[in-house]
């Protein structure tokens, strides 16, 4: 598999009425801040969308991870399930008001992003960013009025003019949902889907042909406490701390917990159930979930494999499942009772079963200066992008935005402000 950098010459993303917006042709901004360099911790799709966006408002960036996207030993990046979705997601929920606010403006800018991105670039193409769109259907076990956070939901993606949204009962009997399922009312539009193992191998490849210095080396501490030793260490100017669960280290958060999921990923290909082609999600009453979550997420990952899913179990940090696992036979279960003949499925013979933790947060996505001063009592020059929980390539390029803002911000010295007063 070839993930190429070149076919990603010419696009660039910019600023445009205050939102980061992909764009075509030669980029004005590339040597604006050409004299600044930004040190990014974490090489996840938090971190790589902010290199991207940094690179293309003339930063220099260095990116310092542990470890990086590989079919070897895969990232949590890799592992989500990369179903672009309306906040509050279904896997890994955002229940903070100002949080969700946010991320519904957030996730817009993503979904421009990424449209724009399979059109310049076509998925099936040499680009190799995996990235297309696909119908998402959402199922319900009762009219959809009669859970009211669903309802506002629904009403929102309508408002909002995401392509292709119906609602419609009839769904059900249009995809031949199993009656076992329970399930009698739908809605559905368009959204990116992601294949992740070949984005984040193209991101990581785009970043570095972008002028990135890309550092495999473990950072251990609050940031804040030896801030000065890494701007040094790095020629840097300003640090964005984008490590997921590693905020409760290096951000001294110590409201972040991890959820964790997995996914089962099975041969998508006609010939041992019917092809599927678009994404099937449930999302019943919270009330209603059992210990697992009780979610139904099934959804191509690409022209051969579809992933089922799903779980979300708040502070379990072992990645110890197993196809045998009660949770995940449960989780295969559901998804069988919901697609006829699903139960044939033929596992991946490669990678049978993924897992990996998302990063949580109490007050959940937090894209923020750090409030705290250093020990002399100065402003500090760190800037956060974590706990997007599930939702990390949903607001991958609409976070990245917003920290391009904050970057500027410190560079003029001005006092940060909290999330809350501030938006």
């Amino acid at each position: 598999m070839t993930h190429s950098a070149s076919s990603a010459r010419g696009i660039y993303l910019a600023k445009q009425n205050g939102e980061l917006v992909l764009q075509q042709g030669e980029n004005p901004n590339q040597l604006r801040h050409a004299d600044q360099r930004v040190l990014i911790v974490g090489g996840g799709v938090t971190g790589l969308t902010n290199a991207w966006a940094l690179l293309d408002a003339g930063y220099s960036v260095t990116v310092v991870s542990e470890r990086w996207a590989s079919l070897e030993d895969r990232i949590t990046s890799q592992i989500a399930g990369a179903l672009w979705e309306w906040p509050p997601a279904v896997c890994g929920r955002h229940t903070d008001l100002i949080s969700l606010r946010l991320s519904k403006g957030w996730c817009m800018t993503s979904y421009r992003a990424f449209d724009q991105l399979r059109q310049i670039l076509p998925a099936d193409g040499s680009s190799g960013h995996g990235v297309r769109m696909r119908t998402a259907n959402f199922f319900f076990d009762k009219p959809i009025e009669q859970n009211v956070e669903e309802y506002e939901k629904m009403v929102e993606i309508e408002e909002a003019q995401i392509h292709g949204f119906e609602r419609n009962a009839s769904l059900v009997n249009r995809h031949a949902i199993s009656k076992e399922a329970g399930v009698i009312d739908a809605y559905k539009h368009e959204s990116p889907v992601v294949d992740t193992d070949a984005y984040m191998m193209w991101l990581q490849n785009l970043v570095a042909s972008k002028g990135a210095k890309l550092v495999t080396q473990r950072i251990n501490g609050d940031l804040l406490a030896q801030e000065d030793k890494l701007l040094q260490i790095f020629d840097a100017q300003f640090i964005l701390n984008a490590t997921g669960l590693g905020g409760f280290e290096l951000a001294s958060d110590k409201t972040v917990y991890p959820l964790r999921g997995a996914l089962i990923r099975v041969v998508n290909d006609g010939t041992k159930f019917p092809l599927v082609t678009e994404a099937l999600v449930v999302a019943h009453d919270y009330d209603k979930r059992d210990e697992d979550g009780g979610i139904v997420f099934i959804v191509p990952r690409n022209d051969r494999t579809l992933i089922l899913g799903g779980i979300a179990q708040p502070n379990e940090g072992a990645l110890d499942l197993t196809l045998e696992s009660p949770e995940i036979q449960r989780m295969r279960a559901r998804c069988n009772r919901f697609v006829p003949g699903l139960s044939e499925a033929e596992l991946d013979p490669v990678s049978p079963l993924v897992q990996g933790l998302r990063p949580v947060r109490g007050e959940n996505v937090r894209v923020e200066r750090e409030l705290r001063r250093k020990a002399d009592g100065s402003l500090s020059r760190v800037v956060h992008s974590y706990g997007q929980g599930g939702s990390g390539f949903t607001l991958s390029f609409g976070c990245a935005g917003d920290v391009l803002a904050l970057i500027e911000e410190v560079a003029s010295g001005i006092a940060p402000t909290p999330m809350k007063s501030s938006n």
